[in-house]
């Protein structure tokens, strides 16, 4: 078993039922403890964890709809009715089990209720193991656009076990995949070497690799909890994909993970472009990405419409669109100003992979 104490937050990496889960949640068995779940964590993960800890017999369950069009403050409202209902109080704990849609929303769900419940995050996805449980953001979409509404809070705990991991379909993998891609990309050389060797999804899975991206993210987070400078390296690849996901969504959904890797392509290419990595770099990363996930095709009005909804991302300021830029691999520049022209070629070069490989 793997603990790491991070901030306010204690992550256990293992096997949940040797972890400190039980004695945690032990310290609830007089209160309300609630189990926030999707459609999928509850048909394949919820009984494992119900049947190993006798003091969930008589757990809440809240169950959350599939899907990223789905988080959004609707379905919240929804959750806090019934919170209201129960008489759900402060003192209760809520237990978000599942990916990172699960630990985004339910995080939220319990920070803002009667201005903050206690929550546990169980991921249950790579994604959410590596990234999306970790570091304290929470947040829902608003207007088809990501994570618009949100708020830094911390789960007591985050238990780890990547027996959950053995759930998910193959392709569903990928999407943390992408995530660990990119934390090697933007702050550990040997990691992103080691990733792109990786030949197996056993190897994938392996605890220690996970370990080593997880502390990636974790010693960012410690030096910039807020995301006021050096947080936002974590953005890399994600101005691109998360405006190529919210495109996306009322058409022919993509994963955030196959958005973020889109978007390291991209984001990539606009490190070449501006002189911060080399042709070699550049042509490397760009065959890992194509290797591993579906290049895309875009016409022009989606590209406007991408742009467009670029300029609502978080990190920008006064009128510019802002990308986060490799400076080599394992290294990262933030606040870098890219005029629409160049995010234009950017995407028209994604656009060209999508046709030489569709």
């Amino acid at each position: 078993m793997k603990i790491i104490q991070s901030l306010s937050t204690q992550i256990e990496i293992g096997d949940i039922t040797k972890s400190s889960f039980g004695n945690v949640i032990e310290l609830y068995s007089k209160a309300n403890i609630i189990i926030i779940v999707d459609e999928n964590t509850h048909d394949y993960c919820l009984e494992f964890l119900m049947t190993n800890f006798s003091v969930l017999a008589n757990a809440e369950i809240i169950l959350l709809p599939v899907g990223e069009e789905n988080k959004v403050m609707e379905v919240c409202f929804q959750v806090w009715e019934t919170f209201t209902e129960f008489n759900f109080s402060r003192k209760d704990l809520v237990i978000n089990l599942g990916g990172g849609i699960v630990t985004d929303m339910g995080g939220f769900i319990a920070s803002i209720f009667k201005r903050g419940m206690n929550f546990i995050h169980i991921p249950t996805s790579l994604l959410g193991m590596v990234d999306a449980s970790i570091g304290g953001k929470n947040g829902v979409d608003l207007a088809g656009f990501k994570n618009q509404l949100g708020v830094f809070n911390d789960p007591s705990h985050i238990f780890i076990d990547v027996s959950f991991l053995y759930t998910l379909p193959e392709r569903e993998l990928y999407n943390g995949y992408a995530e660990m891609l990119k934390h090697g990309l933007i702050a550990d050389e040997k990691l992103w070497k080691d990733l792109v060797s990786v030949k197996s999804d056993d190897e994938l899975m392996d605890e220690k690799l996970i370990y080593r991206t997880i502390k990636v993210k974790l010693d960012i987070v410690k030096v910039d909890p807020k995301e006021q400078n050096v947080r936002m390296k974590l953005n890399f690849g994600h101005t691109i994909g998360h405006a190529l996901e919210s495109h996306f969504l009322s058409s022919t959904p993509i994963a955030h993970g196959h958005a973020v890797a889109l978007g390291i392509c991209g984001e990539a290419y606009l490190s070449f472009k501006k002189k911060k990595i080399s042709s070699e770099e550049f042509h490397q990363i760009e065959a890992v990405i194509v290797r591993n996930f579906p290049m895309i095709q875009l016409t022009d009005e989606d590209v406007i419409d991408v742009i467009e909804r670029m300029k609502n991302d978080k990190k920008n300021h006064s009128g510019g669109i802002y990308f986060v830029l490799l400076e080599g691999i394992g290294n990262a520049i933030t606040n870098v100003k890219i005029k629409e022209k160049e995010v234009g070629e950017a995407l028209f070069h994604l656009n060209l992979l999508g046709k030489a490989l569709n």
